[in-house]
């Protein structure tokens, strides 16, 4: 370690005892001053100069033989190229903390990883159960077959919510773009949601006038049961309107409902992590996550998603799909 403090500093040692041969150098050449006393003054200064080099040697040094003790506690960017022997130790520290933190960011993903795989494996062991239960409550009597059914779908919704949200993060890996006929996606959704429906009163006025668009089938019935869903739970006894229209060589589809509505206020933030709503905060029913994973998926696939309310009248969700050239950004993703 002294090598290399000296090293740091031979310009300053060499500068310094150039000064003092020259001061000798005068003493030696000029009789008016005692060669003697120059000496002295030299033995002096390389003295004091000495036991300077020492105190600071050992505080300045302190801090680079502790920097490989101490744990890592700071993210460190690009190092740079050493330019003295004391850089290369600070360079040297830190590399060892990039390699250490490399080293647990390694395996936090890796523990990442294999906990979305138990999650998802669990949540696909759950739904055999789930399918015996449907065959099972379809054969119960008529009396208590409704409400059955509608604690049976809650589950199966808040599952399959569950199973695409932990897919969302690799949806990219997961798009196959292709022709889909939003009719046959509708009816789908709808059927599944009919116990619910009838259970409630409510009934759908579809009216397509483009039955046809390029995505992805299952994230767009995704998106589409999140907001049936919506639909679905905050109305009573009314119909919902599902529309779909083509404007300027755009895709639209509408789903409008004439439920409970939203505030004013909440209508920034109902697409944002677990909000669930300033208006009936006690429903400990809701998630706040439907929403906000259906905005996850609409921007992955480049659809945008408009909404209107007023409250106590209803609520319009909008989609609109991008133009089958737009869609070149995700047409690695999947098959055209």
């Amino acid at each position: 370690m002294i090598g290399l403090f000296l090293k740091e500093r031979i310009s300053w040692i060499l500068f310094f005892s150039g000064l003092q041969i020259l001061v000798l150098g005068m003493g030696y050449l000029d009789s008016g001053i005692a060669f003697r006393s120059t000496v002295y003054m030299v033995f002096l200064s390389i003295l004091f100069s000495s036991l300077f080099l020492v105190v600071r040697y050992v505080k300045e040094t302190r801090f680079y033989r502790t920097m490989k003790n101490v744990e890592p506690t700071v993210d460190t960017a690009v190092l740079p190229d050493a330019e003295s022997p004391f850089e290369t130790i600070a360079v040297a520290c830190m590399t060892e903390q990039t390699r250490w933190y490399k080293n647990q960011l390694d395996a936090l993903h890796t523990q990442y990883d294999q906990e979305q795989d138990d999650m998802l494996n669990w949540i696909h062991e759950v739904k055999t159960p789930l399918t015996t239960m449907q065959l099972l409550i379809e054969r119960t009597e008529p009396a208590i077959r409704a409400k059955l059914m509608y604690e049976w779908l809650r589950v199966h919704l808040l599952l399959d919510q569950q199973l695409h949200q932990k897919r969302i993060p690799f949806i990219r890996n997961d798009l196959y773009i292709e022709k889909v006929h939003i009719e046959k996606l509708l009816f789908h959704e709808i059927k599944s949601l009919r116990q619910w429906c009838i259970q409630k009163g409510i009934g759908f006025n579809v009216s397509l006038e483009k039955d046809e668009v390029l995505t992805d089938a299952k994230w767009l019935g995704f998106m589409i049961r999140q907001l049936l869903t919506n639909a679905v739970k905050y109305s009573e006894a009314s119909d919902i309107l599902i529309r779909s229209m083509v404007d300027d060589g755009v895709t639209i589809l509408s789903i409008e409902d004439c439920g409970r509505g939203i505030v004013p206020k909440d209508l920034s933030r109902i697409f944002d992590k677990g909000f669930t709503g300033t208006v009936d905060h006690q429903d400990h029913a809701a998630t706040g996550m439907g929403l906000y994973l259906t905005k996850q998926v609409a921007d992955s696939l480049y659809i945008s998603i408009h909404v209107e309310s007023e409250y106590g009248e209803g609520t319009t969700f909008t989609l609109t799909f991008p133009k089958e050239n737009e869609l070149t950004h995700i047409a690695g993703a999947g098959s055209m």
